[in-house]
């Protein structure tokens, strides 16, 4: 299984400075950037006027205090604070928290309220120059074929041990279905079979049915439809999923229903009963969406069901964000991009004989996935450490564990699932 190789670390002191960093593998993160003291008060000034209006309480290391109240966010070093975010925006706020610069007792309350403030944060003469301060999305990360294989690999093939740490015994890495909040982590597994049985229900999987799964993850639903008397053909770039998927597959007794291919959705051929892809479409990217749905159209047979489950965001926000490089794509989803429900209904409609037929969101159920996700990481902290990840990448994901449930819990994010389908006459 492929894992971090551990290497020395670097102290990178600055101020009250707690975490160790490794130069040579977070360059970004070791460096405090160079600002100059006019954009460093610049910074200073435009947070303290956000923080006038957020109930967020901010204190320095020399016990100076701003915000009204609420959650608390200790800023343990306000130089190097103040000059990543004023040179990179939110990626310096997350590479500031990865470096130990600020912390907060309540992490995700303090995000759930920046996220819920994300308009306000930045006075509306700047998001006006947006283009102009912002950084672009790099273009080697674009999801052609090939970059979608680095893309995909950067993340899903860090370790499977890693993801085994914080994933029930279903290793299901999307939202879960529950019965009520909130939740723990013994019902987790049965959420997640819910969450799967209702998108085999959308799609209409049974006894002999063809489906084609776009994403295998570690090949739970593969494993349920098979269940189902359904023959199954699965695609996935990731060579550690795909492994495992296998591993599970022969375990459970259904290689004979169950093919899972080392394949992008674009070489998909042949056609299907059904389609269903869980959580797949936020690694398309904008610029091929109308690819990924001509590809669910031309691979489901006349009179077919396709069952589709996506994170979405408010189109507008996706609107002024679609360009701009961001914490997340950096550092764990590169070339990632959340669609809107608008989006995604547009594209079907412009571009494939799909009708959406139901939706339906559920992002609540989101908020308790990931906590319950993110209380098992750190509680396996030590787990952690020993498959050879340091501090700053524990930070790391313990920040993104963290500000995905903050998204859910403030309505910045939602999960829906959808019904396409395509009438038995259409060619």
């Amino acid at each position: 299984m492929t894992t971090v190789e551990p290497r020395p670390a670097a102290r990178h002191r600055t101020g009250n400075q707690r975490t160790a960093v490794d130069a040579d593998r977070w360059p970004d993160v070791a460096a405090v950037p160079r600002a100059s003291w006019p954009v460093q008060g610049v910074t200073a000034s435009v947070l303290e006027r956000a923080l006038r209006r957020l109930p967020l309480r901010v204190r320095f290391t020399d016990g100076a205090t701003l915000g009204p109240g609420g959650p608390l966010i200790e800023v343990r070093d306000p130089k190097a604070f103040h000059a990543r975010i004023g040179t990179r925006g939110l990626i310096g706020f997350g590479e500031s928290y990865m470096a130990g610069e600020w912390d907060a007792p309540d992490l995700v309350g303090a995000l759930t309220v920046l996220a819920a403030h994300a308009a306000d944060l930045i006075p509306s003469q700047l998001q006006r120059l947006r283009g102009l301060w912002a950084q672009r999305q790099p273009h080697a990360q674009r999801n052609t074929p090939d970059g979608s294989r680095t893309n995909i690999s950067r993340h899903y093939d860090l370790s499977n041990e890693l993801f085994a740490v914080f994933l029930d015994e279903t290793l299901s890495y999307s939202s879960a279905v529950f019965r009520g909040f909130p939740a723990n982590w013994s019902v987790l597994a049965a959420a997640q079979h819910r969450k799967i049985d209702r998108l085999l229900d959308l799609a209409g999987v049974r006894e002999g049915t063809r489906l084609l799964e776009i994403g295998t993850g570690w090949g739970e639903l593969s494993l349920q439809a098979a269940a189902r008397g359904a023959h199954v053909t699965s695609l996935t770039l990731s060579r550690e999923q795909r492994e495992l998927a296998l591993e599970r597959v022969r375990r459970a007794g259904y290689a004979d229903r169950v093919s899972i291919e080392l394949c992008d959705y674009r070489e998909a051929r042949g056609t299907y009963d059904a389609v269903v892809s869980v959580e797949m479409i936020e690694a398309v990217g904008a610029e091929f969406w109308p690819v990924y749905f001509r590809t669910l159209d031309e691979r489901l047979a006349p009179g077919g069901r396709v069952a589709l489950q996506a994170i979405t965001m408010p189109h507008e926000r996706m609107l002024a964000s679609r360009d701009t490089h961001t914490w997340i794509q950096k550092y764990i989803f590169p070339g990632g991009l959340i669609p809107s429900t608008q989006a995604i209904e547009e594209t079907v409609h412009a571009h494939t004989e799909l009708a959406v037929t139901a939706r339906d969101g559920f992002g609540a159920h989101y908020a308790e996935t990931l906590r319950l996700w993110r209380e098992r990481f750190t509680e396996r902290a030590d787990d952690v450490a020993a498959l050879g990840f340091d501090e700053t990448f524990r930070r790391l994901w313990t920040f993104y564990l963290a500000y995905s449930e903050a998204g859910f819990r403030s309505g910045y994010l939602d999960v829906q699932q959808y019904l396409l389908t395509k009438e038995a006459s259409a060619r």
